[in-house]
């Protein structure tokens, strides 16, 4: 057992927490960075007990272009205050891993300067893939270098020279070494070289016991990376979707189905993978901005928390904050927060007195760590299953529909348990526990003895309001409509005030009815010009998408559907996706040779939701 086995993440995006500047004007240090200590307890307070922050070293802009490895951006402060934050992490029991930036650097990084400098005499000149002296950028060096995601601002490193493998495992020594870290999350995982991270691996097993390696990684068969070699977790893009859209189509068989796919990769067992779960990040909508059923934050992160893997929270996501992908610009998703305007969150917002709930529980009941995974019952709007460790059973119930739902299912051989959540105790008979399933809400129930005792005592949950939270719900999604018709009317004409609950759901009527005009209407794959990922190549990805995206479905009457309408909107749908795969193909062959795994692995996902979600992920840092 390793403290990553038992981790529950909080993730700051520090440069946008802070309000550091877009821009660096590598001037003198601004010591900002300092004014994250006080979230350290307030990560603490919601039961995390380690973090994942990034990026933090000097770099251009959105810190993805770095610049240099071994010096905190001086928008965030010097490098003493790095080393101070971790100390205090470490202090309140927190474990800290850092965004590992390894496929690319800035321009402004030395090896690049020097070939600007000295040109083919440089001793640099082999740190990049494909340089020619022959060739011109963007920036009229007089020579041309492949770059990442089509932007010359990203200057893509050769992982087979021994000498960039050889300094980038020193940045890992010198950040152990300086600033104490327990792990490193590797930015675009999925593209890096097997041969590099495997030199990565060597280095982390050298420099501290139980240092975790975890990449970023959107499709394919997680193994691939995840192993004894390589490294210890990836990101689950799989799960991530399949938990916001198995709540917005009422479909838990999607969740259950990927939960099983990833045990087919071992996923899902006690000894087998241990991914990286998330419902949003710097890169991806807030899950509350996401979720068409706002109710449903509690049954998604009841989720979240139970399903095997290790847990994380996004920066605000505690708070139901919200969060859209721009057309241009990321800024949306990572703001700047001050923890005074949240003080005694955890007790006055239903959002967070969840998920401080939820991570208590989480640190405080192995089987939720360790526990086989088993599912009990399964409808689309109904999904139990349990968690099984050390002969106690964990038994975890949700529910997405408007309406309470009274489930039987298996239980372990306790003879009571007790909800995590709401305190409520129940008998178990015959080897089978009967409870109620508050509409889209849900339920941890753990045995009334032993560890889920503890665990539920020691959340410090009395029971969620479902009253307060229906209302505190009801009122974000009046405050959304108010906010959807003043953007759609803007520039045009006046919205006018709404002052009650009738005007408030007219207008959202009105709204949806708008929406509903425009729902096959192409939804523009969003370009983050701070994104490391953008460029010319997703330019023309886009426009795929938007081609395959913007064609109008044949029009069905009063719900009917022709067999000749039927048989066509089959083809248009295969052509569509059809369209998509070959776009995801295209744009994964511009980064290397397409092996015969790589292609199924696209041609298996016939999703369109999924197969959109895929080509924005060439973008995500």
């Amino acid at each position: 057992m390793a403290w990553y086995d038992e981790a529950v993440f909080y993730h700051i995006y520090p440069l946008g927490l802070t309000g550091a500047p877009k821009e660096n004007p590598y001037g003198e240090p601004e010591h900002r960075l300092n004014t994250l200590l006080p979230w350290i307890a307030h990560i603490r307070e919601i039961g995390c007990n380690a973090l994942y922050i990034g990026p933090l070293f000097e770099s251009v802009g959105h810190g993805y272009e770095t610049t240099d490895y071994k010096k905190l951006d001086s928008r965030l402060g010097t490098n003493e205050d790095l080393t101070g934050f971790v100390a205090e992490c470490h202090k309140q029991g927190i474990k800290v891993i850092l965004d590992g930036v390894f496929n690319h650097t800035g321009r402004d990084f030395f090896a690049f300067q020097d070939i600007k400098k000295n040109r083919e005499n440089s001793a640099y000149k082999d740190w990049y893939c494909n340089v020619n002296f022959w060739g011109n950028n963007s920036f009229n060096d007089g020579f041309s270098y492949e770059n990442w995601g089509g932007y010359d601002l990203l200057v893509k490193l050769n992982q087979h020279n021994p000498a960039v493998k050889d300094y980038i495992c020193d940045v890992i020594r010198f950040w152990v070494s300086e600033f104490d870290i327990d792990g490193i999350r590797l930015d675009a995982a999925d593209v890096l070289d097997f041969n590099y991270m495997q030199a990565l691996r060597h280095t982390a097993n050298e420099v501290k016991p139980d240092f975790w390696l975890m990449g970023e990684v959107i499709h394919g068969d997680y193994t691939r990376w995840v192993n004894e070699g390589t490294l210890h977790s990836v990101t689950n893009y799989n799960l991530h979707k399949a938990l916001y859209s198995g709540h917005n189509e009422h479909n838990y068989f999607e969740i259950a189905h990927t939960v099983k796919r990833l045990y087919g990769m071992g996923g899902n067992r006690p000894d087998g993978l241990k991914l990286y779960n998330f419902v949003d990040n710097h890169d991806v909508e807030r899950i509350y901005t996401r979720l068409n059923n706002k109710a449903h934050f509690t049954p998604v992160h009841i989720l979240l928390y139970t399903l095997p893997g290790v847990p994380s929270i996004y920066y605000g996501s505690e708070f139901g904050i919200e969060g859209k992908k721009e057309r241009f610009s990321d800024a949306s998703l990572r703001p700047a927060l001050n923890l005074a305007d949240y003080a005694d969150a955890v007790k006055n917002n239903s959002f967070t007195r969840l998920i401080a709930a939820l991570g208590k529980t989480r640190q405080n009941t192995p089987a939720l760590s360790y526990g086989e995974y088993n599912e009990l019952l399964l409808t689309n709007r109904q999904y139990a299953f349990s968690r099984n460790h050390n002969g106690q059973s964990v038994v975890v119930t949700v529910n997405n529909d408007d309406s309470d739902y009274t489930m039987t299912v298996s239980a372990g051989n306790a003879a009571e348990y007790i909800g995590a959540l709401s305190g409520e105790k129940v008998s178990v008979n015959g080897g089978r526990i009967t409870v109620n399933v508050k509409a889209n809400s849900g339920e941890i129930w753990v045995p009334a003895t032993g560890d889920g005792a503890d665990a539920a005592v020691d959340a410090g949950f009395t029971g969620l309001d479902v009253k307060d939270a229906a209302a505190e719900v009801k009122q974000a999604e009046k405050k959304a409509a108010v906010e959807e018709a003043r953007e759609k009317d803007a520039g045009t004409k006046a919205v006018p005030e709404i002052t009650s609950e009738k005007d408030a759901q007219q207008q959202k009527t009105a709204s949806e009815k708008a929406a509903s005009e425009k729902k096959t209407e192409a939804k523009a794959i969003q370009v983050n010009e701070s994104d490391k990922k953008e460029g010319a190549e997703n330019t023309q990805v886009q426009k795929t998408a938007d081609q395959a995206s913007e064609q109008k479905k044949p029009a069905a009457t009063d719900g009917n559907v022709s067999g000749a309408d039927a048989a066509y909107m089959e083809a248009f749908e295969k052509g569509k996706i059809a369209g998509l795969q070959e776009a995801i193909l295209a744009i994964m062959g511009k980064n290397g040779p397409i092996t015969d795994q790589m292609r199924k692995d696209v041609m298996d996902n016939v999703y369109h939701d999924s197969l959109i979600n895929w080509i924005k992920s060439f973008r995500v840092s």
